[in-house]
């Protein structure tokens, strides 16, 4: 019945390796068709892959190694194209493992209930065994003292033969004879209880051997998920509970070393030397990067980091801990595996010293790093077609620390995630895209900062989702309509096919330039979030933009559709431009047109809801929805900001076109005292902004007067 509950696609083995993950996460609230969830179902699937992965790197068992890798293979494969089964699935083996244990008491609760987080159940196993080893010195110490009574005794009573009598042996009824045994018994005693004792050390040394390998992997997947944060992905930098574990290894340890130290057996000399081992590895990966520093750094431009150290005040008083940072380079950054500190510097950083200091309300101890600026940055020689903002660097920070209780000062540093400097603003957009291939697509405990060439179109969906509801700052997701247009653009195939299992370069993704085009895909979809988020966020989260369409889809969904059915997309064309897409009705049918896309300027000119209400001619936004619904954007006319001026308000208008549907050049121009914007042409229709009057016949009279004058003065200029 439990073998059951669990699939060939998510075998037992999931739930077993991954327990306490599965269970801190949350789960039901995944339905089939909440397509909104499919970016959140496709995180938790990443996330269990890379972990099953990690846990395989680590295990010493090759039959649990072997297993590991083809279930996280195999999970990838069946559910990378539909993320969202995946969700679903775990959230009903949760169901039914909760139904078994309230319906079958047979079923050991312990083996699905909820677990404690893992440095709970470390502590507690490992501070009862260290407090049985410590009982059993202190019986140790008395039976030794009473031993020691018993032989002093025993030797005062000197030595008596074994007496005979009517074949009985009186001597055992001598007490020096009960005496004897009695000290033999407790010689036995002793040899048991410091042979036991023995056990438990070496059995708590492997177990705080095991657990602190297992917490430095929880930090070090803290590191990972902060690093994907960059790009978006969910992330809790809550640092407490790591600490909390982090010190606690720290004081086992010191119990440990103390009862090694006094059980004196040669049986325990390579205890010492582990329990030394292990400390070492756990000062060396006390000090975390709490804030990162910005990806993109510009030279001469202030910006700021901080770093914790996770053994809280476990600072030796009156010595001070200083902290330094400097600018490493690739090379650098994996020479620090082979051990030491790089000396030569690859940049000239200021700012770059700050002192640990421990806070006592947050219990933490860290060094913040406020008003750091690189001066000057020295690159290494590129490679090929390589550029300057695709040579990534990182920030190294260093110290020595001095512990409470221990003789000799560790040296400690942490490294942060991948920068890439440059030196003007213009730069920016391009070393971000190195920033965010590598965000997504690192492996854990990678090479610094080896990153793959090319990877699955599936993971490029799954980033450019996430980058984008995360950088807009919304709920409503890239769907397949959308991932499709993308998919096609940056492969330039303009047929619907299955693109899941093909591959996209980096070359592809900011190198090459679209076809056709001035700019790179990720400059162009840049363009985009920029637009988005800064003009358009609330009518894209209000699933009023359809976004991301081509216009030969375009052509196809809209053909059907009556006279000034409309919809709203991105610029295929430009970077960072929304245009309106509409149904035209003619005396040859009906034709779709596209208005002349509104980038940043124009909009900050007028809003998309006032351009939208303005065309008349538009009536549907697609597929059946009233025009309406924009109403609550539309701003109106604005308040004259003196009264002694007249009000008027910016329209947008067709600009007239003859039979041909080329553009009618009389048109009505503004009036040059008026602040009117450059004109915007539709396609073949163009737009323009126009001056429009309030209607109040007191003005409406002088309004003509004077447009009239400044005719008159136009045929005298001509």
């Amino acid at each position: 019945m439990v073998n059951d509950l669990y699939p060939s696609t998510f075998p037992i083995d999931v739930r077993h390796f991954l327990a306490d993950w599965i269970e801190q996460q949350i789960w039901e609230d995944f339905e089939p068709g909440k397509t909104e969830l499919e970016s959140r179902a496709k995180y938790q699937l990443d996330q269990v892959i890379n972990l099953l992965q990690m846990i395989s790197e680590q295990n010493s068992s090759i039959v649990d190694k072997m297993k590991l890798r083809q279930i996280s293979k195999t999970l990838g494969v069946y559910f990378q194209p539909r993320p969202l089964d995946f969700g679903v699935l775990v959230r009903d083996i949760l169901r039914k493992e909760q139904y078994l244990l309230s319906n079958c008491p047979q079923i050991s609760c312990s083996q699905y209930a909820p677990k404690p987080t893992a440095p709970e159940i470390t502590m507690d196993q490992l501070v009862n065994k260290v407090l049985e080893i410590q009982d059993i010195r202190q019986k140790i110490h008395v039976l030794k003292e009473e031993l020691n009574l018993d032989q002093e005794r025993f030797e005062a009573m000197g030595s008596q033969g074994s007496v005979m009598q009517n074949g009985r042996d009186l001597s055992s009824e001598d007490p020096q004879k009960n005496l004897r045994i009695c000290i033999e018994q407790k010689k036995y005693n002793l040899e048991s209880m410091a042979l036991t004792r023995v056990h438990l050390l070496q059995e708590c040394v492997q177990r705080l051997e095991q657990y602190q390998h297992d917490h430095i992997f929880k930090l070090e997947r803290w590191c990972y998920e902060q690093h994907k944060s960059a790009i978006g992905h969910p992330f809790d930098d809550n640092l407490l509970p790591l600490q909390n574990g982090f010190e606690q290894f720290l004081e086992m340890n010191a119990k440990l070393r103390q009862e090694v130290f006094l059980v004196g057996d040669p049986a325990t000399v390579g205890l010492t030397e582990k329990l030394t081992s292990l400390l070492t590895d756990l000062v060396q990966s006390s000090l975390v990067i709490e804030k990162q520093p910005p990806q993109v750094i510009k030279t001469q431009s202030k910006f700021s980091a901080s770093v914790r150290y996770l053994f809280g005040d476990k600072i030796a008083p009156g010595k001070a801990a200083m902290l330094k940072v400097q600018i490493i380079n690739e090379q650098q950054a994996r020479g620090l595996r082979q051990g030491g500190l790089p000396s030569d510097n690859v940049g000239e950083l200021m700012n770059n010293t700050a002192i640990l200091e421990h806070n006592t309300t947050t219990k933490s101890t860290s060094a913040a790093f406020r008003n750091m600026s690189i001066r000057k940055i020295k690159r290494a020689e590129r490679k090929g077609s390589e550029c300057v903002t695709e040579e990534k660097f990182a920030l190294l920070f260093s110290g020595e620390i001095h512990i409470t209780g221990w003789d000799y000062p560790y040296s400690i540093h942490a490294i942060s995630v991948p920068i890439v400097v440059i030196v003007h603003g213009s730069q920016d957009i391009n070393a971000m895209a190195t920033v965010l291939w590598d965000c997504a697509f690192a492996e854990p405990n990678r090479e610094p900062f080896v990153v793959p060439e090319r990877v699955p179109w599936r993971q490029m969906c799954n980033m450019l989702n996430v980058k984008f509801t995360s950088e807009v700052n919304t709920r409503h997701s890239l769907n397949e309509y959308n991932l499709l247009f993308l998919a096609q653009k940056i492969f330039d195939k303009h047929d619907i096919c299955d693109f899941s299992n093909m591959f996209v370069s980096w070359s592809q993704f900011n190198k090459e330039t679209l076809p056709g085009r001035s700019f790179t895909f990720w400059q162009w979809f840049e363009g985009v979030m920029e637009l988005t988020k800064k003009h358009i966020q609330s009518y894209w989260s209000d699933k009023l933009i359809f976004g991301f369409i081509g216009k030969q889809h375009l052509h196809v969904i809209l053909k059907d559709s009556p006279g000034g059915t409309f919809l709203l997309r991105f610029s295929d064309s430009e970077i960072g431009a929304i245009t309106i897409a509409y149904v035209e009705m003619s005396e040859n049918g009906a034709r779709v047109q596209n208005i002349m896309p509104f980038n940043k300027k124009a909009l900050e000119i007028s809003g998309l809801g006032n351009r939208i209400i303005d065309l008349k001619y538009l009536t549907y936004l697609y597929p059946n929805i009233l025009k309406t619904v924009f109403n609550k954007y539309y701003n109106g006319p604005e308040k004259a900001a003196n009264p002694g001026y007249i009000q008027v308000q910016l329209v947008t208008v067709p600009q007239p076109s003859d039979m041909n549907g080329s553009s009618n050049q009389n048109m009505m121009r503004p009036s040059p005292t008026l602040s009117s914007p450059e004109p915007y042409s539709l396609d073949p229709n163009p737009v323009q902004i126009l001056p429009y009057p309030v209607t109040d016949p007191l003005y409406t009279e002088a309004i003509d007067e004077f447009l009239n004058e400044i005719k008159m003065d136009d045929s005298t200029q001509h």
